[in-house]
């Protein structure tokens, strides 16, 4: 009868040790369960910072090309004011060629009529 309460003993001592054993592996399995949640948190805090620079990214290439579009808009502008003035100037040009052209006529008339006179 001793042996087997010897034996039980000895069957206690290891569920006791058993127990100890699945203590300690629950303590690491929850402590690296807490690891992994942290490392979780820091991920998604990463994301989030990776969005947020993402999203001012974004932002700034949209202001970029708003830049862009108002810089050729500008430059269309410019190059029709360019246009206009060159034609404003094709237009003085053409007065000055007419207005030099009724000086050589009028000149030419006023030259007539001094012979003309002369000869009357």
């Amino acid at each position: 009868m001793a042996i087997y309460g010897i034996s039980d003993a000895i069957n206690a001592i290891h569920g006791i040790i058993n127990a100890i054993k699945g203590i300690i592996n629950g303590i690491i399995n929850a402590i690296k369960g807490i690891i992994n949640a942290i490392n979780g948190i820091i991920d998604s805090i990463d994301c989030i910072f990776n969005s947020t620079n993402g999203i001012i990214n974004s932002i700034n290439c949209i202001v970029n090309a708003t830049n862009w579009i108002f810089n050729a808009i500008n430059g269309i502008i410019n190059s029709i004011n360019c246009i206009l003035n060159a034609t404003n100037w094709i237009f003085n040009s053409i007065n000055g060629i007419i207005n030099s052209i009724n000086c050589i006529v009028n000149s030419t008339n006023g030259i007539v009529n001094d012979i003309y006179e002369s000869l009357i």
